[in-house]
Formats: C-alpha cells, structure tokens, sequence
C-alpha cells in the first residue's frame, strides 16, 4: 500500500448503517460532546415539548367540545397564561444556548503548533488533497464504480474498498491523536468536506479559504462526502479518510515522497487559492510555459506539485472514467 496500512471496513463504525437511528459513533472530542447534547439534551426536551402540546390538544378538544360548552366563553386574555408561554420558551433557548455556543466555539478554535495541514479542493465531481506541512505532494480522489458501470481497464468497487457510493480509488491517511488543520477551497462552485464521525461539514468556496481543526482519536477507516449541492453528480463525491498511529503516518508521508515537519513547530506555510499566484496550477502553467519556451536566463520556477495515490488503488488524476 505504499506506506498506507491495509484498511478494513468495520460495520458501524465510520459509515451509514442500515436500520440504525441516530448519530455515528464519534471520534473527536467535538463530535463526542455533540453527541452526548442531541442524545441527553435535544432529543429529550423536543419528546417533552412534543408530548406536552399533544396533550394540551386532547385536553382542549375534550373540555371545550361543544357538548360541554354550549355557550363559548367571551374570555379573550389570560395575564398569567400569556407570562408563561412567553418565558417558557425563552428560558429553554438559553438553556440550550449555553452548551450549544460553546460547541460552536470549540468547532472553530485554530489549531495549535505542530497541527496537520490538510487542504481539500473541491471540485466536479472529486477532491484533489495536498499536505502543504509534508512537502506538499497533491492526491486526487475519484469514487469508485460499481461493477457493471466500470470501463475496461478501470477497477470496480468491493466489499473492502468500503459502501457503495463512499468508497474512493485513494483514501488520504491523517495521524490519530494529532491536531488537524482542515482547509477548505474550490476551483469551480461550492462544495461542502463533510465527515459525520469527525463531527466536521466545512464548505468548500472558489476564491475563499475556510478553516477548521479537530483531533482523531481512534484509528480507522472513516467516510463521508460532498454535502452541497454542486451539479448533476453532486452525489458521487465520496470521501475516505484512513486514520493512523503517527508513525505509520510518517511512514506512508516518507513513501510519498515528503516530508516531515520539526514537532511542535508552527506551519509557515503559505496556502495559496487556487488560480492565486503560488498555487498548484499557476506553477504547473508556468513550467508548461517554461518548457514551451526554453529556459530563461536567472529565472528560477519552482517544480510543480504531483498528483500521487494514497494507496494502491490505480487511478489517475480528475473524474476518472466519465
């Protein structure tokens, strides 16, 4: 696997279950602590909330029939009766605001030095990566096909590669118990990196450069995929993430041909936009131009990115196969 450990699916974990109601299991301390709010206080108060206005209409519609009040009653206002369905509601907001503002600060808290840079490009219709703290070596992810949807030549999808749909021909591999950076762009309309485990939907923008960070705290194989609508195949962008110890992280960064940064040292790294100068396909243009031309005296071009694999998996850059 070139440096990448061989992933297995497990059921349940990192993926859509049939039958199953609720979240995924999470795996990061964000995704734990929204996990333990739908379930404990959510959930709760809307089944409370529910039952409550349920009964109030059945009391209603039995005491104020028209059997038992054969003369309405003229009464049009209740002081106390309006005072309470007044602060009711506004005391459970604030109630539930607490918590929730404070998940809501947790999910955009920069990240700390030594943090794992991941940029996600969206675009129609997969995801091109790069690890700009590793040297910056590009991957591109494609879906895999289902069998009978395959051309000669292109590798169907199995069991192993993960659920129909979700399963992609390069997984990116991310080290658990690391800090990530998750950076977010587009080089054509927006797209949204969503993993459910990871607790993370983060949009994808042309010309914008969003940010996010979250920790993994479990290895495993994990899915998600594109959650805006972005096109006719808006539904064929999967997302397969492979979480590693981070010594098999460095080992699979090492196979890849990059490198690894000085722990604890903060990223000074510069993430250009895509189309900005500085950016992946500028520089592949200006070496294309610089190959047309012949070299240019005192001019110096900085190579450009490669796109690689994350595993095994043949497949080649963009929409493969369409």
């Amino acid at each position: 696997m070139d440096g990448a450990p061989a992933m297995t699916v497990k059921p349940m974990i990192g993926q859509p279950t049939d039958g199953l109601f609720g979240l995924q299991p999470q795996v990061t301390k964000n995704g734990q602590f929204a996990h333990w709010m739908h379930n404990s206080i959510l959930v709760p108060t809307i089944t409370v909330i529910s039952l409550f206005v349920l009964a109030l209409l059945f009391w209603v519609s039995f005491r104020y029939r028209k059997a038992r009040n054969p003369v309405a009653s003229k009464t049009s206002h209740n002081t106390f009766i309006e005072i309470i369905w007044t602060l009711a509601p506004v005391v459970i907001l604030v109630l539930i605001a607490v918590p929730s503002i404070g998940l809501l600060q947790a999910q955009f808290k920069p990240a700390p030095s030594g943090a794992v840079t991941l940029k996600a490009i969206g675009n129609q219709w997969y995801w091109t990566y790069q690890y700009p703290d590793n040297g910056g070596f590009e991957i591109t992810a494609n879906m895999l096909k289902e069998k009978a949807d395959v051309a000669a030549g292109e590798r169907p999808r199995t069991d192993a590669d993960g659920p129909k749909l979700l399963a992609t021909d390069n997984r990116i591999v991310l080290p658990v118990g690391v800090p990530i950076r998750l950076i977010t762009t587009s080089n054509d309309v927006i797209h949204s990196w969503a993993v459910p485990a990871f607790w993370i939907k983060l949009d994808a923008i042309p010309g914008r450069l969003n940010e996010t960070s979250f920790t993994i705290e479990k290895p495993g194989l994990y899915f998600g995929q594109c959650s805006e609508l972005c096109g006719a195949r808006h539904g064929y962008m999967p997302i397969a993430v492979e979480a590693v110890p981070p010594a098999e992280y460095a080992a699979w960064v090492k196979a890849k041909g990059g490198t690894m940064p000085t722990p604890g040292k903060a990223s000074d790294k510069v993430i250009p936009q895509p189309g900005a100068d500085g950016s992946a396909a500028k520089v592949e243009e200006a070496a294309e131009t610089a190959n047309a031309t012949g070299p240019v005296e005192n001019v110096t071009t900085t190579a450009p990115a490669t796109t690689q694999g994350a595993t095994s998996n043949p497949a080649g850059a963009g929409n493969a196969g369409q």
